[in-house]
């Protein structure tokens, strides 16, 4: 009479060893659809990057443009221009008198001036991030104090 007992003790320990194989499959299809939406949404996020990147130059030669001609359609044109492209994300990086952070500034130039050491002292190039992703950083002039160092 023993062995129908140990015939069901190990077709019980097989159900549930094959039960725990599915729990741990679950889980793992779980996570991997969970991975799956998170890449979709970042992807989704960021397909206007590129095109946004080769529109920048572009928009730094129209704010070139409007410093040596301000006439109202063209005014008018270059605010259509960025809320477009605010619309789809773009915000530009403010870096006039904040303190120089190599993620959101690209320091060009350094110079003696009365502020801070460290303070960005001018802007170069404007920066842009794309929904919180930095895609161009600010290019800037850096206030290295009232000293100048000279290296030899």
């Amino acid at each position: 009479m023993e062995q129908p007992t140990d015939k069901r003790g190990a077709e019980k320990d097989l159900a549930e060893q094959r039960l725990e194989q599915l729990k741990y499959l679950q889980a793992d299809f779980d996570n991997y659809r969970k991975k799956f939406d998170r890449e979709r949404e970042d992807i989704v996020k960021f397909a206007s990057e590129t095109l946004v990147r080769e529109l920048l130059p572009i928009l730094d030669d129209f704010d070139g443009a409007l410093k040596t001609e301000k006439s109202k359609g063209l005014v008018a044109l270059h605010a259509k221009i960025l809320k477009t492209l605010y619309h789809a994300g773009l915000e530009p990086i403010d870096a006039l008198g904040k303190e120089f952070d190599p993620h959101l500034h690209e320091a060009l130039l350094r110079d003696k001036s009365d502020k801070p050491e460290g303070t960005v002292i001018e802007e170069l190039r404007k920066g842009y991030s794309l929904k919180g992703k930095v895609i161009r950083p600010s290019g800037v002039k850096v206030s290295v104090g009232n000293k100048w160092e000279r290296k030899k």
